[in-house]
């Protein structure tokens, strides 16, 4: 995503003897998201994408790189890691853990359909059908205690407002736990920008890399208030009914988690409201860095805390 830590042809020649892709032609750093460093790397045989991965150990990321392989396995469209000569997804590369993976056809939505969003729900429920045999284990870094601890370390950094907002959701998220709703695998970050598209066709799911165990529910709640909110927060009745009707015509959604629908997409909203306060206020330098506004998630975080229950899921 951003470039934190550059990396010059010669290193990432002598990086790819180590694989079985051709010789390097060209390799460009991808400005867009902030949490990695990511590269389109081309070859006379193909092209991927290569990430070092700024915040992650090396021995955490054998869980998402062998998600991923797992999930392109099983019939989810998503990219499949690229192994060494040793059957290795994982190398080191300027001291961080550093992964090659395919590079997929399609390009990302700003405008998503009712038709893709249906498409995304339905492939997001096959995706935690498909989870469910996956051996792999991993708590949600970004959960209900990060977002409380996160929460406190920001309310001296906003203004009166801001904090006011954020103090009521605390008590809300504190009162209203959501820790026995049926779970497993999630993506986590299922935003318009990890998701590629050839006219209607999902050609893939990308950047696992917040990958985790929880609540199904709260991976529905990520996806619908980027996929189908208007600028000012709102949902769109339309693209959200299409997205949960096909998830539900797939997976089916239980009385339990559609009674928790208020809760869990106040905590989704909380979630990426935080973090983006939290990097516009503890910045990372970097190369070349894309920082997103807090504010379109202060939007969405005020929508829901004003109408959580507007669209109720099998209302």
């Amino acid at each position: 995503m951003s470039v934190f830590t550059p990396v010059g042809r010669e290193q990432l020649v002598a990086f790819l003897r180590h694989y079985t892709v051709g010789d390097l032609l060209a390799h460009e750093g991808i400005s867009d998201g902030i949490e990695n460093t990511n590269y389109f790397v081309t070859t006379d045989r193909q092209e991927m994408v290569l990430t070092l991965f700024e915040t992650h150990s090396f021995d955490e990321m054998g869980y998402f790189l062998d998600l991923m392989a797992h999930m392109s396995e099983h019939g989810v469209p998503s990219a499949h890691p690229v192994a060494d000569n040793n059957g290795h997804y994982l190398r080191e590369l300027n001291k961080r853990p550093a992964a090659l993976v395919e590079k997929l056809a399609g390009t990302s939505l700003d405008h998503p359909t009712s038709n893709q969003c249906s498409t995304l729900g339905a492939t997001l429920a096959r995706m935690h059908i498909a989870g469910s045999s996956f051996s792999g284990r991993r708590a949600n870094g970004r959960g209900h205690d990060w977002r409380m601890a996160t929460a406190n370390k920001l309310l001296e950094k906003l203004s009166p407002p801001q904090a006011q907002r954020l103090r009521i959701e605390i008590d809300y998220q504190q009162a209203n736990r959501f820790d026995a709703l049926p779970g497993g695998v999630i993506h986590a970050d299922l935003f318009r920008d990890n998701a590629l598209w050839s006219g209607d066709t999902l050609t893939g799911i990308i950047d696992f890399y917040y990958a985790c165990d929880d609540a199904w529910l709260y991976d529905i709640a990520v996806a619908a208030n980027d996929w189908c909110v208007e600028a000012d927060g709102a949902f769109v009745a339309s693209r959200f009914n299409a997205l949960i009707g096909a998830y539900h015509d797939v997976r089916t959604l239980t009385d339990d988690e559609k009674a928790a629908w208020p809760v869990v997409v106040r905590a989704a909203a909380l979630r990426f409201w935080l973090s983006r306060l939290h990097d516009w206020h503890f910045p990372r330098p970097g190369e070349i860095t894309h920082r997103k506004d807090p504010d379109v998630f202060g939007r969405i975080m005020h929508m829901r805390q004003a109408h959580a229950g507007a669209l109720l899921i099998g209302a």
